[in-house]
């Protein structure tokens, strides 16, 4: 097989089949007035590749792009699927991927997903087939615990994958409550009704360095979590 950690760029003779399967799961949904609609689908999609990078029986999936983003209506260019369709989208995926492939990995970076991916994962595995699902249980920083959206923390992840991306001059500060106490407002309303510009937190002191450490500790969890799946 040729030195390509890459699905999409192989032909179907060059597919190893004893090769884990890594499937980006991210979102297309607003992230406040200075970073993009994919900002979700790029975290997924870097850590996906830096896991292939680190492991050589990694192969990178095509990301699947659109996930449950229904909080954030109203804002133009969120495209949601909703949490059915995209278990039964993870759930017909798993089973296809599983007739190639021994094991499928879903990375999935949109905390909108964690539930439907959950039960992908289940109904998957009730199906004995070799699936873990994982997602990052709470970003930090150096700042202290991460906001729940496009603040400090997802705006330092996105200078630290693309700089150019990312409209600092339109940064401002959303609603900062801690998430815990946005939540219950968030479940009866939406974001919009919440933070008007789509920002859960506050942009400020982001920084590219702050967003590499950011993306080296949620590799390390997610390459230890791949390890003890496999042993």
């Amino acid at each position: 097989m040729p030195e390509l950690a890459s699905l999409a760029d192989l032909t179907w003779p060059e597919v190893d089949a004893d090769a884990l399967l890594a499937v980006p799961v991210g979102s297309t949904e607003q992230h406040g007035p200075h970073l993009p609609l994919s900002t979700d689908t790029d975290v997924a999609v870097a850590l996906g590749a830096r896991l292939a990078a680190a492991r050589t029986d990694v192969l990178l999936a095509p990301p699947i792009a659109y996930g449950s983003s229904g909080e954030h209506d109203g804002f133009p260019g969120t495209l949601s699927i909703g949490q059915d369709v995209l278990e039964r989208l993870l759930v017909e995926l798993g089973r296809s991927a599983t007739l190639t492939f021994r094991r499928v990995l879903f990375v999935s970076t949109h905390g909108g997903n964690a539930s439907p991916v959950r039960r992908a994962e289940a109904r998957l595995r009730a199906e004995s087939r070799d699936v873990l699902a994982w997602m990052p249980s709470r970003y930090s920083s150096s700042a202290g615990a991460g906001d729940a959206h496009a603040g400090r923390t997802e705006t330092s992840l996105q200078l630290a994958l693309d700089p150019r991306r990312v409209r600092l001059d339109r940064a401002a500060p959303g609603d900062t409550r801690p998430i815990t106490e946005l939540l219950p407002e968030l479940r009866a309303l939406s974001v919009k009704a919440v933070s008007p510009n789509g920002v859960l937190g506050d942009p400020a002191g982001a920084s590219a360095d702050e967003g590499a450490a950011l993306l080296d500790a949620l590799l390390a969890d997610l390459v230890a979590s791949v390890q003890a799946w496999l042993e």
